[in-house]
Formats: C-alpha cells, sequence, structure tokens
C-alpha cells in the first residue's frame, strides 16, 4: 500500500474492502488521512461517503470532494433515520470571484440548506420540508421512499401555489392559487386518467395513469400549451406515437420505444436534441443544442445520459473535450480545450483530471502527472522562460512541491 501515491487509487481500492479494515487501515494511518484530506477521529465509509460521528446514532455526512458537510442527523447501520437536515451547495452565476465575494457579504459559507424532516431507510420518509437558496419554503408535507407522497403544500417565493395530495412527487388533487391566493384550477386524478399541470396551471400531459406514471394513451404538451406528442406512454416514458415541434409539425414517430427523436426550445422552437431512441429512452447517437442552434454537444448516450465517445463545444463553437462519458460526466481517456487550445490530454475521473499532460498556449508541456480535483498532485511541472526554453523543472508530490 506504501507505493500507492494516489488518493484515487487509494479510494478505488477501498471501496473492495470490508468497512472495519477500512476504519483500522485510515484510523491508524496518518498518510492515508493526509490523502484523502481528512483527519478525523472517528469516522466510517460508507457506499462512497463518510460519516463523522456514530454510523449508529448522531453523525454528519460528508462529501469527500470538498469536505462539506451535506447531511447531519441521525444513522442505523450507516444509513439516515429518523430527524435530520440535508445541504445543498449554493450555486452562483458568474466568476468565482464574484461567487466569492457574494458568499463574503451574505456572511455564510457555500451551503444552504435543502431540506429537513424525517428518514427511514437512507430516504425521506414522514413529514418534511424543503428550501430554495435564499431559504424560501418551496414544500412541506409528507414523503415515501424520497418522494412527495400525500398531503402537502407547494410555494413559489413564499406564496402557496398548490395545496392537495401528492403522488410520486406529482400534483395529484387539489387546488392551485395564483400569487393572490386566487383559485385558478383544480386537481382531480384518479389512477386511470389524470392531468399534469405546471405551477401556474398550464397543461403539461392528459391521459392514462397506472400507479402515479403515465401509462397508455396520453398527450404531452409544453409550456405554450403546444401539443408536441401524443400516443402511447410506458412506465412515464414516450412509447408509441407521433412527435411535433412548438407549431404543431410531425417531426418523429416512435414504434415500441424506438425511433430518432427530436425536441424542440418552447419558447423559440428550436432543435434542443436530435438522435436514437431506444426503450423509451436516449440510446446510441445524438446532439444537443444551444438556444441559438449552435452545437453543444455530440456523441454516444446510454439510457438518457451521455455515456461512451462524445465531443462537447463552447458557445462561440470551440471544441471544449473529446473523448469518454460515463453517467453524463467527462470520465475516461480525452483531450480537453480552452477555445480550441489543447489544455490538457490524458484520462479523467467524474469530471476531473486524473492522470495526464497539461499544455500551454504554445503546445508545450507545463506539468505531467497525477492531478487530484484539476490540482497538480504527483509529477513534474516544467518552467519556461520568455524566449520559450525549459528553465527548470519542478516534483509535485502529495501536492505539495518537493524541496531539494
Amino acid at each position: 500500500m506504501k507505493r500507492i501515491k494516489s488518493s484515487f487509487f487509494i479510494k478505488f481500492l477501498f471501496s473492495f474492502v470490508d468497512e472495519k479494515v477500512k476504519l483500522k487501515i485510515i484510523k491508524y494511518n496518518n498518510r492515508f488521512q493526509t490523502q484523502l484530506g481528512i483527519n478525523y477521529i472517528n469516522f466510517s465509509f460508507f457506499g462512497g461517503r463518510i460519516i463523522i460521528g456514530e454510523t449508529n446514532g448522531k453523525g454528519k455526512e460528508i462529501q469527500l470532494k470538498d469536505k462539506r458537510v451535506i447531511f447531519e442527523g441521525e444513522f442505523l447501520k450507516g444509513e439516515r433515520i429518523g430527524k435530520g437536515k440535508e445541504y445543498a451547495e449554493q450555486k452562483y452565476l458568474g466568476f468565482s470571484i464574484f461567487s466569492d465575494l457574494i458568499r463574503d457579504i451574505k456572511g455564510r459559507d457555500n451551503n444552504y440548506l435543502k431540506f429537513e424532516g424525517e428518514y427511514l431507510n437512507g430516504k425521506r420518509n414522514g413529514k418534511g420540508k424543503e428550501y430554495d437558496e435564499e431559504g424560501d419554503l418551496l414544500y412541506e408535507g409528507e414523503y415515501l421512499n424520497g418522494k412527495r407522497n400525500g398531503k402537502g403544500k407547494k410555494y413559489i417565493a413564499g406564496d402557496l401555489i398548490f395545496e392537495g395530495e401528492f403522488l410520486n412527487d406529482k400534483k395529484w388533487k387539489g387546488k392551485g392559487y395564483d400569487c393572490t391566493g386566487k383559485v385558478i384550477y383544480e386537481l382531480n386524478n384518479n389512477d386511470s386518467h389524470g392531468k399534469e399541470v405546471d405551477d401556474f396551471g398550464e397543461l403539461l400531459y392528459e391521459g392514462e395513469y397506472s400507479n402515479g406514471e403515465r401509462n397508455g394513451k396520453g398527450k404531452e404538451y409544453n409550456e405554450f400549451n403546444k401539443l408536441i406528442f401524443e400516443g402511447i406512454f410506458l412506465k412515464g416514458k414516450k412509447w408509441s406515437g407521433k412527435g411535433f415541434d412548438g407549431q404543431n409539425n410531425l417531426v418523429y414517430e416512435l414504434n415500441n420505444g424506438k425511433g430518432v427523436i427530436k425536441e424542440y426550445y418552447f419558447h423559440n422552437n428550436k432543435l434542443m436534441f436530435e438522435g436514437e431512441y431506444l426503450n423509451g429512452e436516449k440510446n446510441g447517437k445524438g446532439k444537443e443544442y444551444d438556444q441559438d442552434g449552435d452545437l453543444l454537444f455530440e456523441g454516444e448516450y446510454l439510457n438518457g445520459e451521455q455515456n461512451g465517445k462524445g465531443k462537447e463545444y463552447d458557445q462561440d463553437g470551440h471544441l471544449e473535450f473529446d473523448g469518454d462519458y460515463l453517467k453524463g460526466m467527462r470520465h475516461g481517456k480525452g483531450k480537453s480545450y480552452d477555445k480550441g487550445v489543447l489544455l490538457f490530454e490524458g484520462e479523467t475521473l467524474y469530471g476531473y483530471f486524473r492522470k495526464g499532460k497539461l499544455y500551454d498556449d504554445f503546445g508545450k508541456v507545463l506539468f505531467e502527472g497525477e492531478f487530484l480535483f484539476n490540482k497538480r498532485w504527483d509529477g513534474i511541472e516544467n518552467r519556461f522562460g520568455k524566449d520559450g526554453k525549459l528553465i527548470r523543472k519542478v516534483e509535485y508530490k502529495n501536492g505539495k512541491k518537493v524541496k531539494k
């Protein structure tokens, strides 16, 4: 184990190790604690997570990537149970310097309370509340198996917009309100026929159901109440029928979950996605476009996600990445570019550089070795003068420069 220098390999190997053995190895080995970026006295691994405290009792769940608390509450055999609080990462638009500034002004960390309530078997079960990034209430009510099920209320910016019953996260029976409290629609679905509407009462789907999912004949609409699909649904997925753009033009047909599908932006009717469809999901080759019609991605899909070989482009049409994808993330061998200029070549791990070469704007190798979350970890850094000639080499070990 001493020869293993990359934390990625350590985490990978630990995924096959018994929980008690993991605890012993990490708890009494300061070097491994350093490589994993943790130095806690009492913790344990559970499915790629770290629990600080007791795996049977009160504790905190830490995300390894940035050592951020994502849950605090009660555990039983490493699973969430009883009362707890769930946190999400605050997302800010713009450059990181502005995000840091906003965070300082708000006087809080880059976390916000996402959910508080009851858990069972690791999922939301019982009563709970959901919040947005500003701390405003989004939903309060009942949950079952991690989804909104039972009586509940939904809000926007603090205003009640729906009150009634939910089924598998969908509004099922109840009344919808506008910002003045006026009733604008009512739902009274049953298990064989029903409707889905958005937060403003616009129809999204009307047809047959089974167990809360679209099953049977139905019609799907976009946010402008334009028909975009009519036919047969199976377990919530389009199965057989005809697809339309926002101007009611027939653009594709599906037969038993198979065909070539096209999706459009509802506000300008421009193509958003086109590609192969199999078993009711994106499977095979496909392309994604932005709202201006510029190509964003072209490559392979599996079960609705980018999976396999693919190419990604920026908003100016420059190649941004060319390589392997896994479950919608860059993962495997590939090349990353900055405005079309090669930036990195090697292996990526869930969207991060793992092992390879980092280049400057002139194609010279700046660093070659291993990375940890895009930071130079183990390898050699090359430093060049103004004339482009190599001045010296600097060695990195465990993320730090080695003094010679």
